[in-house]
């Protein structure tokens, strides 16, 4: 498979062929279920496109807690079904498709009650560790093993001592999601999807009850066009509402959007060699490894607020200061926090209030010929959503289609990935490049980093770090927009890298470079990259300032303080 660039041009070749020939399916939505169907579709030799409003992961696909799971808490509820689907899924990833994007992490559970507590959740992560080697696909994560108090703290000696009196050490997996999903939608295009985001649908073509297409608006170069399809499907997520109102009828289901935030610290300000799970009163909450931070999440909150922007109130920060602060030695403070994050998951509406009682299952319907719906589901289950969503909507194409392949098709950058990470002193001394920086690219890239080193070599600058933000070289900032699609600097700073919550600032100091770097690409001239910058300056100080509201309301007033940047 070749890995397509999806620069300007190709997008916009993208979209001209999808308005000049019908295709088999067109997937509405690019998150990882919408990438996912465009992917499964394509592989199976179906004529596929995919359009995203926004930018690819804009929503909830890029505001995960990053991590690649089974679910403990879903055996707790004794939805085995779920976890043993989801473990499945994570050795597959870790294995086969994704090596170079999936990656292990230890998680610590720190014991408080002595004799019963360890026999009961030791047998369920012991169920977890057999069922994930049950699978077929478990076998490459260590099993996991109790810890004596005084073992527990010798690796994570960031716990009180009071607050534990053993511990459970168990593995899972994290990814960078917004990553994964930008590598997900290449990788499609690769087997032929025609892809396009800024891309809005904005209404279906019918024919009588049949739905036949999409309206799409082009947000970057205006105009609209339609894009004919047999089969279209829904994949909007927490959105799946909103494009159902667009038939005008009423859907078969109803999609409730569950705020979860996150937040940021630096490596420094917890000391331990492992993740951390802690127990709440509603859910649990995740203390998770991530380069030289910690991720800490997440909340789990009804919201029914803007949902393009859902903010973080001051009240969401504190309830996860105080629940981590609960097993710290050393607190954490408001001054420690670099970056916070908030999204919503798609949960389909249940009987219950509480939206961490609502279940994480997806359901695809057929609500009118012509139109599949997908929804709910979890990050580390999206190949089986598309798998599903895909087999319902080859249902009304009149001829017989292959079955899904995915489980077999490894994503871009994972062909070659092993043998390039056991060569990567090699490649640090053609580069020039520390062995370190060689490393990190293929964490990121696999070996798509290939590419980037050819940038590199054409100009030497562009393997220099970024200033403000030196975790990334300016050939990543550049690589986003003539390979990934970005087009727009938040594009850059907030989803081809994470600046925008690894670093203090939130990514204003570097700003202004990386909009240069990226100028010669799309084409920008000053007044762009000015226009540029003060979007992105605005939208971090209306961030902000909702992180200092009391409530849900008051920061989602905060938030819409800065509106979307719109193209010259």
């Amino acid at each position: 498979m070749r890995t397509p660039t999806l620069g300007p041009a190709e997008r916009g070749q993208a979209l001209a062929r999808m308005a000049e020939q019908e295709v088999d399916v067109l997937v509405v939505g690019g998150g990882v279920v919408g990438a996912g169907t465009a992917l499964d579709a394509a592989t199976r030799g179906l004529s596929t496109a995919l359009v995203e409003a926004r930018d690819w992961a804009a929503g909830t696909s890029s505001r995960s807690s990053k991590l690649i799971h089974g679910g403990l808490r879903y055996l707790e509820m004794l939805d085995f079904a779920l976890v043993r689907e989801a473990l499945k899924e994570r050795g597959l990833l870790l294995e086969r498709l994704a090596p170079h994007l999936v990656r292990p992490v230890p998680f610590l559970y720190p014991l408080r009650h002595r004799g019963w507590e360890r026999l009961y959740a030791g047998s369920g992560v012991a169920l977890y560790d057999a069922m994930s080697v049950s699978s077929g696909h478990g076998r490459g994560l260590p099993v996991h093993r109790h810890l004596t108090r005084r073992h527990a703290l010798r690796v994570a000696p960031c716990l009180r001592k009071e607050a534990l009196v053993g511990a459970l050490q168990y593995y899972d997996a994290q990814m960078d999601d917004a990553r994964f999903v930008t590598t997900l939608v290449r990788t499609a295009a690769g087997y032929g999807a025609q892809v396009a985001n800024r891309a809005r649908a904005v209404g279906f073509l019918r024919e009588g009850e049949r739905v036949v297409g999409a309206r799409i608006r082009d947000l970057e170069q205006g105009g609209e066009f339609e894009v004919r399809a047999r089969q279209v499907v829904n994949a909007t997520g927490v959105w799946t509402d909103d494009t159902q109102a667009m038939i005008g009828e009423r859907g078969q289901f109803h999609v409730r959007a569950s705020k979860g935030i996150h937040l940021v610290v630096p490596k420094d300000r917890i000391h331990s060699t492992t993740g951390l799970i802690l127990r709440t009163e509603k859910s649990v909450l995740f203390v998770i490894p991530w380069g030289r931070h910690w991720i800490v999440g997440t909340t789990d909150t009804d919201w029914d607020l803007d949902k393009s922007h859902p903010a973080a109130s001051s009240a969401d920060i504190d309830y996860l200061l105080e629940h981590v602060n609960s097993v710290l030695r050393v607190p954490l403070t408001r001054e420690d926090v670099e970056g916070v994050y908030a999204g919503l998951r798609p949960l389909l509406a249940g009987e219950s209030d509480a939206t961490s009682k609502l279940s994480r299952e997806h359901t695809v319907a057929h609500p009118a010929p012509g139109l599949v719906v997908v929804a709910g589901g979890k990050y580390t289950t999206y190949r089986v959503m598309a798998k599903d969503a895909v087999d319902e909507a080859v249902h009304g194409l009149d001829r017989r289609v292959a079955d899904c392949c995915t489980e077999e098709v490894p994503l871009a950058g994972a062909e070659g990935y092993p043998a390039l990470w056991n060569t990567r002193a090699r490649l640090a001394r053609r580069s020039g490049l520390h062995v370190v920086r060689i490393e990190h690219l293929l964490g990121r890239y696999g070996s798509l980093t290939e590419e980037l080193l050819e940038l590199i070599a054409a100009d030497p600058a562009l393997g220099e770090p970024l200033t403000g933000a030196d975790d990334y070289l300016r050939a990543e900032v550049v690589y986003g927009a003539s390979h990934e699609g970005a087009r727009h600097l938040d594009d850059i700073l907030t989803r081809r890298t994470r600046i925008s919550i690894e670093t203090f600032d939130r990514g204003t100091r570097c700003a202004r470079e990386a909009a240069e770097l990226i100028a010669p690409v799309l084409g920008w001239g000053s007044e762009q990259i000015d226009k540029e910058v003060e979007h992105y300056e605005k939208r971090v100080e209306a961030e902000r300032e909702s992180q200092r509201q009391p409530d849900d309301l008051t920061a989602d007033a905060a938030r819409l303080g800065a509106p979307d940047i719109q193209p010259v």
